[in-house]
């Protein structure tokens, strides 16, 4: 027997007409390049949002297609962001932070039709373009004026976005589908190899939005103000554009300026009570209202993610006046499957508790898991961190490597314990990953690279501990006979080939590098001769 309940598919355009009809209202202020503020209503981003689903058709955008965007947050990205998966297309957002060989692949990978571009971004996005068969069109996110002298590459149409919606008509309505239609795509550097793809769907982003709206997930209202320093590449800048406009919170969107005093700035003018970013950003931040005297004038909370957040600045911002609290998730979770929320039991714990990543959010759900089954609850027995629920992954777009356990849990490659009160400490990882400042980086990727150098006969890259950005790369060499290469010039070798923040800072000369007796590169000694203490 069926319930006598209506039936109504979760579709995320129910959000935006929700916000509309309920809290049209509130909005976004959204920061230009030229550092001007613009608001925007949720009413008037969700009129734009039908507008753009007539420009998406004039474009060919169909059902099912991918339309990418590579942009900072803004009222047009939240557009974008609706009118795209709204029509059943992909919205698929890529990090302008890659290479244009990696964003190439991507777009080609995705086989997305549609590149919608900030302004600064399009040099970037024109290399990608060539390599990408399938894309038409690229649109640009302004006014004519910024297109500026652009030269189209070869097959590609370039079209100003603001003369594209002056010329639309707005939809009458939303279509509805299946809520398991899927919804958007981001893919993932926190893999070896080239990046994978996550397809998020209707379903899954609504009921994670419902997870960061709890008391205990992020905990958002209608009276918050946000903002979201997290971008909106970043898996859907953890769930916020879909999050706030549900309770009718404002968003306050920082574009490309995300520097310690453009950020406090925009806090302070638009009276922001909440921010969402990685621990670099709050470490920055902290420093320069150190160093200047300057304050917070409204802000109450920080929430962090994509690294552990270090107790002194936990400490640090508790003196201003500000609760600083971290979540843990990944690309393939949506993100958000802990945050670290008091129960009565931890009311009164010792301060490094706030180090902790957290417990779950009901949706999902995780476990540890050793080498004689599911590790106890007990804060001192380790395993790999694995997981499942409503918005986790269950495998990649265009992969058909199973990713999940025989009986159905997603392994992260993360290792830590869980307290007797469910809350989720990392402390290793099981991959020789690099993650710097929130972004991933593969050693393997700068292994190859670093070994194609001319002079290079050998290669190892590993992590090496970083105050700022929690970890950087440094790259072993072993130079080829009769040469004799120098760290910079290996340091050189990396530009144009990886993302900025991926070029090593240190390279190391070596004459060899330890191996097993398999022939395997044994890091475990790398990492005990470079990074013992100094006598």
């Amino acid at each position: 027997m069926l319930g006598l309940m209506q039936r109504r598919e979760l579709l995320i355009s129910s959000i935006i007409v929700h916000a509309a009809r309920h809290h049209g209202e509130a909005g976004v202020i959204s920061r230009r390049k030229n550092g001007a503020l613009v608001g925007a209503s949720y009413a008037d981003i969700e009129l734009r949002a039908r507008k753009l689903m007539g420009v998406l058709r004039d474009l060919g955008v169909q059902f099912g297609d991918r339309v990418a965007t590579l942009a900072m947050n803004s009222d047009r990205h939240l557009e974008l962001y609706y009118a795209i998966s709204g029509m059943g297309a992909i919205c698929h957002t890529i990090n302008p932070r890659l290479s244009v060989d990696d964003i190439g692949y991507i777009l080609d990978h995705a086989e997305d039709g549609v590149l919608f571009v900030d302004p600064g971004f399009l040099p970037l996005a024109k290399g990608a373009a060539v390599r990408t068969p399938s894309l038409r069109a690229i649109v640009v996110l302004g006014e004519e004026a910024e297109i500026g002298t652009c030269n189209p590459p070869h097959g590609k149409a370039v079209y100003a976005y603001e003369t594209l919606m002056s010329q639309a008509a707005a939809a009458p309505d939303w279509p509805e589908f299946d809520e398991n239609t899927a919804s958007g795509l981001c893919y993932t550097s926190g893999t070896t190899g080239r990046p994978k793809g996550v397809l998020y769907s209707h379903r899954s982003s609504l009921l994670h939005a419902f997870g960061v709206c709890m008391p205990d997930g992020i905990g958002l209202r209608a009276t918050d103000r946000v903002l979201p320093v997290v971008p909106m590449f970043h898996v859907n800048a953890w769930g916020l554009p879909y999050a706030a406009p549900m309770v009718g919170a404002t968003l306050l969107m920082p574009g490309r300026q995300l520097d310690p005093v453009s950020v406090l700035r925009l806090m302070n003018e638009e009276r922001a009570d909440l921010a969402v970013g990685v621990p670099t950003v709050w470490s920055a931040l902290l420093a320069h209202v150190r160093a200047t005297g300057a304050r917070f004038d409204t802000l109450k909370r920080i929430m962090s993610g994509g690294a552990a957040l270090p107790l002194a600045l936990v400490e640090g911002f508790e003196k201003f006046g500000v609760e600083a609290m971290q979540g843990w998730g990944m690309t393939e979770t949506s993100p958000l499957v802990t945050a670290n929320r008091p129960k009565p039991a931890t009311v009164d714990a010792p301060a490094d508790h706030a180090c902790k990543q957290g417990r779950v959010l009901f949706g999902s759900d995780l476990r540890i898991m050793g080498a004689e089954g599911e590790s106890p609850w007990d804060g001192k027995t380790p395993g790999e961190v694995s997981c499942r629920g409503h918005w986790i992954a269950s495998g990649y777009f265009r992969h058909q490597d199973n990713i999940l356990t025989r009986d159905g849990w997603l392994p992260t490659g993360d290792v830590g314990v869980i307290d007797r009160d469910g809350f989720l400490k990392l402390t290793d990882r099981t991959k020789d990953l690099i993650k710097s400042g929130g972004e991933w980086i593969s050693s393997i990727e700068l292994e190859n690279i670093a070994a194609s150098h001319p002079d290079v006969a050998e290669a190892a890259a590993i992590a090496v501990p970083d105050a700022i950005w929690g970890e950087r790369p440094l790259v072993i060499v072993v130079p080829r006979e009769g040469r004799a290469p120098t760290p910079e010039a290996i340091r050189t070798f990396f530009e144009g080939k990886v993302a900025k923040y991926a070029v090593p800072d240190r390279v190391a000369i070596t004459d060899a590098l330890p191996h097993g007796a398999t022939g395997k590169l044994l890091k475990t000694e790398l990492r005990r001769i470079y990074l013992a203490p100094k006598a």
